[in-house]
């Protein structure tokens, strides 16, 4: 499985920003797909993951980030809105065969997002 981020950048503090993660390869076994974030001297952190109908979603992006994915183009999503500063990190999509949002198989290189003004 390959995974392809994009739609990183810079956006100023309260502004949106939409990454997108293209998959390839044997998807068809991926049961849960989830999207990390590391900022410098931090560890990685679980953002959002989705899998088997339902969501989750860490406390401090709840009602601005949604995770989706389109199974028609094999893409999954982070829309993040009401974006804040903390929000600042690389972020990286990730995918998983046993269906549990703490454990992936399979990661992308990561796409840098910075919230500044």
């Amino acid at each position: 499985v390959q995974l392809v981020e994009s739609g990183g950048g810079l956006v100023q503090p309260g502004g949106s920003l939409r990454l997108s993660c293209a998959a390839s390869g044997s998807i068809d076994k991926i049961l849960v797909w989830g999207w990390h974030r590391q900022a410098p001297g931090k560890e990685r952190e679980l953002v959002a993951a989705w899998g088997s109908g339902s969501t989750y979603y860490t406390e401090s992006v709840k009602g601005r980030f949604t995770i989706s994915r389109d199974n028609a183009k094999n893409t999954l999503y982070l829309q993040m809105n009401n974006m804040k500063p903390d929000d600042t990190a690389m972020y990286y999509c990730a995918a998983g065969e046993l269906g549990l949002v703490d454990e992936y198989d399979y990661w992308g290189q990561g796409t840098q997002v910075t919230v500044s003004s």
